[in-house]
């Protein structure tokens, strides 16, 4: 008896002992960490609990001891512990590049996991050498290539053949898997379908030759040929082609020289494109945003940004102005005075041993419709569609969202804010293609075919700007993976205040954007860089959630405009070569007597819009008070041209 009670307690005791032990086979931990580690940059790491099924143990709240990383010195002494089955620990960093383990253990168990971290000034080699590269060679697409692949081989463990292959495979193919980038392909496909048809059927020449009718007077031609520009807003390059071949002989006529035409095509093309809210440049422009704010987890609408960058956008707002008073004051300064002086004395709208730039593209099959009618409706009725049904589509799916959330009463803002921007491009850019082959094809201007063929051909005149948006995606995402962005915010953290950032970013995005001739590939290059520069910086600095919008707006729209002004006076932009050939002007001229006027327009934008804007003044004191500079400049700096009336 006295052995079973006995043989009974040690049962007991046993038993109570195994209880009271901790069963570390019933846990396990995951640790995430980023796939790249930068040595001394912070990253957040994450430790999750789970048991032998592999699901989360929501109870689980131990105190965990971590080791193989360092912690800031005011966070190293506050004790770390799980919460509902999780420990996630922020800005740990590892002090030294190579191989490293990091490990985690508590009462009931431990885990390590080996990773490793590679010196922080790689993180910035890809966007830095696809830089480099775009101002050596002026190829876009080679740069940003070269840029991706550079970045794979950081990231898959130095592997140099396998880079090559994990560019298609894992970055190129991951920026098409998502459905917004999709989206974004799908509705400028079809917007430069509709472009291609209208272009063929005579209706963009038939709303030119509507304008032309009040172009009788020197001031009348410089001013209808800037309002033009307003009409053609769809495409930069179908705007400098059909307004330069056609005012071309009303302007010789009315003695106005060749590069004051090709100026206002110039700076009337890619200024008017970039601010519409409706182009060949939206969705390009919006899939830049859209990826940068997704790297700063932002909950903002991209085309809700895109809309209220507008007003941010100084150099195109005041280019376009300049424009203006120069043709309405009938004023010029510099070099473009002297040409403009000897056009309306002698007649001689080209100076003497110039040499005017020929087509040798063929633009000039781009805009010609051969036997066929220009009517202005063929152009003006699917650009009508386009934007009625983008507006319509703007408005129903956001209304339907707010309703959908309770809300009864709300703003315009808040419409567009929660709408499917996307969707609504869509069936905008479809619907007006619908609309220009219907109408093409009931006048019997072109057989459907030839319509088809129209549209094809407009849809393949957008390949190369796809191509390039795809490669920006990519490199972006090599960006986010290589914490680019956390290691500039370590190196310039206390040395930049967060509101210089927009006047720096424009400066930066103008010197790459002239040197390489393009405002696409510089856009790709800075927008996945500036956007979690700024929002960091804001952070860093104290900012309000207001001023930081103001920080972050200010960024984005620094980097569209800088790009513009870039391209705008670039000698080896396609856009500044396009006017130069449409207008039959010397190209060397054209570029020496417009860039003063570029210049003039980023110098005051810089002034009194980007500074002042990030402290918080509102743009439209901006635009107005930078409206108010330039008529003085003009008045008093500006001199009439002599000779004829205006």
């Amino acid at each position: 008896m006295i052995r079973v009670l006995s043989s009974l307690a040690i049962v007991i005791f046993s038993g109570a002992l195994l209880c009271a032990q901790p069963v570390s086979s019933s846990v396990t931990f995951e640790i995430k960490t980023p796939s790249v580690i930068l040595a001394d940059v912070g990253f957040t790491l994450e430790v999750i609990a789970k048991d032998t099924a592999g699901n989360v143990i929501a109870g689980f709240n131990e105190v965990a001891r971590l080791q193989g990383v360092t912690r800031s010195s005011e966070k190293e002494a506050s004790p770390l512990s799980f919460t509902n089955g999780k420990l996630v620990v922020d800005d740990v960093t590892i002090n030294a590049s190579g191989r490293h383990t990091i490990s985690v253990s508590t009462q009931s168990g431990s885990e390590a996991v080996t990773t490793r971290a590679i010196p922080g000034f790689l993180s910035i080699l890809p966007p830095l050498i696809a830089i480099v590269l775009a101002l050596t060679l002026r190829q876009v697409v080679i740069s940003l290539f070269t840029g991706i692949y550079v970045g794979a081989v950081f990231i898959f463990d130095f592997d140099v053949i396998g880079g090559i292959f994990r560019v298609v495979d894992h970055f190129v193919v991951k920026a098409l898997s998502e459905p917004s980038h999709v989206q974004i392909i799908v509705f400028s496909m079809l917007f430069g379908g509709m472009v291609g048809v209208i272009s063929r059927n005579g209706g963009t020449v038939g709303i030119a030759n509507v304008i032309t009718r009040y172009a009788r007077t020197a001031r009348g031609g410089q001013l209808s040929t800037l309002f033009m520009a307003f009409v053609i807003f769809f495409d930069d390059y179908a705007n400098c082609l059909i307004r330069g071949n056609l005012m071309r002989p009303i302007t010789d006529k009315l003695r106005i020289s060749r590069e004051k035409l090709s100026f206002i095509v110039d700076a009337g093309a890619a200024t008017v494109a970039s601010i519409m809210i409706i182009s060949t440049w939206i969705g390009y422009e919006v899939g830049l945003i859209e990826q940068g704010l997704k790297m700063i987890n932002s909950s903002e609408d991209a085309y809700a940004v895109f809309l209220q960058t507008i007003p941010y956008r100084f150099y195109p707002i005041f280019t376009l102005i300049l424009v203006f008073l120069v043709g309405f004051m009938g004023r010029d300064f510099g070099p473009m005075l002297a040409a403009e002086r000897r056009a309306r004395t002698t007649g001689k709208v080209m100076r003497d041993g110039a040499q005017p730039a020929t087509d040798l593209t063929e633009s000039a099959t781009y805009i010609a419709t051969g036997d066929k009618p220009a009517r202005w409706y063929n152009g003006f009725l699917p650009i009508l569609t386009v934007l009625v049904v983008g507006l319509y589509g703007l408005y129903t799916t956001g209304t339907a969202a707010l309703a959908a959330d309770g809300k009864t009463s709300y703003g315009i803002g808040e419409i567009i804010s929660k709408s499917d921007s996307y969707s609504s491009l869509l069936w905008a850019s479809l619907s007006g293609c619908f609309v220009a082959i219907l109408l093409t094809v009931s006048q019997r201007i072109m057989k459907l075919t030839e319509a088809i063929d129209a549209w094809s051909n407009g849809i393949k005149s957008m390949l190369l700007a796809m191509l390039i948006l795809i490669l920006a995606w990519s490199i972006g995402a090599v960006t986010e993976e290589l914490q680019t962005a956390g290691y500039l915010v370590q190196v310039l953290r206390g040395t930049i205040a967060p509101h210089w950032l927009p006047v720096l970013v424009f400066l930066i995005a103008a010197l790459i954007s002239f040197s390489t001739g393009t405002s696409w590939g510089t856009m790709a290059i800075m927008m996945p860089l500036v956007i979690p520069l700024g929002s960091t910086l804001s952070i860093d600095a104290g900012l309000s959630s207001t001023d930081q919008i103001i920080i972050l707006h200010g960024v984005i729209s620094s980097v569209l405009a800088g790009a513009v002004f870039g391209d705008h006076c670039s000698p080896i932009s396609d856009t500044t070569i396009l006017s130069s050939m449409a207008s039959a002007c010397d190209h060397i001229d054209h570029v020496r007597t417009q860039l003063p006027y570029a210049v003039l327009a980023a110098v005051v934008g810089m002034l009194v819009g980007d500074i002042p804007t990030a402290y918080g003044v509102s743009p439209w004191i901006s635009i107005a008070v930078g409206t108010v500079i330039l008529i003085l400049v003009m008045r008093f700096v500006g001199k009439k041209v002599e000779g004829v009336r205006v």
